[in-house]
């Protein structure tokens, strides 16, 4: 699996609460689809620059620990297989384990066409405001893989 969507995926997860210890980190990530051993978990916490707090991990004092993962066209064009329209919908087919972070990502644009997406593990759905806005977005994403 990808180092930058493990690691995309441990800071997801750290902003949804905190991760006591790296038995719990490598557990929750186990979830998500990444089978990681010890030494690469503290790899990545290394290459993070995580700190261990009383509540557990914390991202880098001042930091939103997002500026070294990649751009979303990347992970399109690494991860994703198809761009299906369905109305004002688009849904988005990647390889196993990848559609949460590439999903992330795309909310991390705030494209005004997309008013917000729901990924489980191979697919992705996203929620377009109208057909129009999905037709355009759709362009977009099918560009990206190019």
């Amino acid at each position: 699996m990808n180092k930058a969507l493990r690691q995309r995926a441990i800071l997801d997860l750290l902003r949804q609460g905190p991760i006591a210890n790296q038995d719990e980190l490598q557990r929750a990530l186990r979830k998500r689809g990444f089978k990681v051993g010890q030494a690469t978990l503290s790899r990545d916490i290394r290459d993070l620059q995580l700190s261990k707090t009383a509540s557990g991990y914390a991202f880098p004092q001042g930091e939103s620990a997002t500026a070294a993962l990649p751009p979303v066209s990347r992970l399109v064009r690494e991860f994703v297989l198809d761009v299906r329209p369905a109305g004002n919908l688009l849904v988005i087919k990647t390889i196993v384990g990848s559609a949460q972070p590439v999903a992330a990502a795309l909310d991390e644009e705030e494209w005004p066409e997309t008013v917000g997406t729901v990924a489980g593990d191979d697919t992705i759905l996203i929620v377009c405001p109208d057909k129009q806005g999905a037709r355009k977005l759709g362009r977009r994403m099918e560009e990206m893989l190019k």
